[in-house]
């Protein structure tokens, strides 16, 4: 320090260095602050609104075209679920536990039931013909209070499970009338109420205690919401002709880990009963995959609607899943064009 000759000088120096040190002390507390900041980050949800459309097929763009399809396991890790965002149509993926609380009962689930998906059919990524093991499934139980209801008051079979124009028909069809009653197979829980244009139309997918998901299409109304405990038995939509549909009638599929199985394995349709009380799955009922290809092989169609009397742009659009923009873009003309009766207009 140097030598200071008067009490003033004294004075003005003990100052200066006082003001230097809580500089120097503020400016290094700054320089903390700004290291702890956090970075600003955005969340961008995906959009799922593009419908697309086939010819000769269910669209491999549509939930039914995709359904068929699968690929090799996901490994997914294990996070908390968020159910206030179950209605959203997003995917969680919750603890897996030997259990669930259910409508007061603490039910045995299988290890899958991990996913919960509210958009897709199969989030499972499974393919069946590699279960290891047998599976055995008791598909009711009375002395629990699990019943079974067929879906339909009548069952008459119009069209099976197996090939159609070289894919797969992954369900039976059930002769009904427009508005006829859609019954719950199962108990369960509603994992999916979606619309799909361009396949099944209106319909509902359960989630159920044994570990089957089964399938309800082409109605005219999905009443149970997602999120819904339903009975066997109780009424979760009515019948009718949406989506791909020549008529009439429900497309009912029985499924596990997403992969489709014959429901004429679970189902006399023309006694109206089921066939048995347990059911036991091995991986050879999903052999049925070998015979058909994967649908992003296949060529892609176009699709064509013939203009009637009374049609309009927005109606047709509607019918088919699609925009009336998309209509008019695919026809080279504007969406107030009006409409000639037979003209074909390309859909897809």
């Amino acid at each position: 320090m140097p030598k200071l000759k008067s009490p003033l000088a004294v004075v003005l120096f003990f100052l200066c260095y006082l003001c230097f040190s809580q500089g120097a002390i503020a400016q290094k507390k700054g320089k903390d602050l700004f290291k702890v900041k956090s970075p600003k980050i955005q969340y961008v949800r995906p959009d799922t609104t593009i419908l697309i459309q086939y010819d000769e097929f269910d669209d491999e763009n549509s939930d039914a075209g995709k359904s068929i399809n699968f690929s090799p396991k996901k490994e997914l890790s294990i996070v908390s679920e968020d159910t206030t965002e179950l209605d959203l149509g997003e995917q969680h993926i919750v603890e897996v536990s030997d259990e669930v609380l259910i409508d007061s009962s603490w039910i045995k689930i299988a290890g899958y039931y991990a996913i919960w998906d509210t958009r897709n059919i199969n989030p499972y990524r499974m393919d069946g013909r590699q279960l290891k093991d047998s599976v055995n499934v008791q598909l009711y139980d009375p002395k629990a209070d699990r019943n079974y209801k067929m879906p339909l008051e009548k069952t008459p079979v119009t069209s099976r499970f197996g090939g159609r124009w070289g894919r797969l028909h992954a369900g039976t069809d059930i002769d009904l009338d427009t508005g006829d009653s859609i019954y719950a197979a199962f108990d369960g829980v509603v994992r999916i109420n979606k619309w799909d244009g361009s396949g099944y139309g209106n319909y509902i997918v359960l989630r159920h205690y044994n570990g089957l998901e089964t399938l309800y299409g082409h109605m005219s109304k999905a009443i149970a919401p997602v999120g819904k405990f339903v009975k066997a038995g109780e009424v979760i939509g009515l019948g009718g002709s949406t989506g791909r549909s020549s008529g009439p009638h429900l497309h009912y599929e029985v499924r596990y880990q997403g992969n489709p199985l014959n429901p004429e394995h679970f189902y006399d349709f023309p006694d109206y009963l089921l066939k048995g009380q347990n059911f036991v799955i091995t991986s050879a009922l999903f052999n049925y995959y070998n015979n058909y290809k994967s649908s992003s092989s296949r060529g892609r169609s176009s699709y064509y609607h013939t203009v009637r009397k009374g049609d309009t742009l927005s109606g047709i659009a509607k019918r088919y899943g699609v925009t009336a923009t998309q209509i008019a873009k695919l026809n080279g003309m504007s969406t107030r064009t009006t409409l000639r009766v037979g003209r074909k207009l390309r859909v897809k």
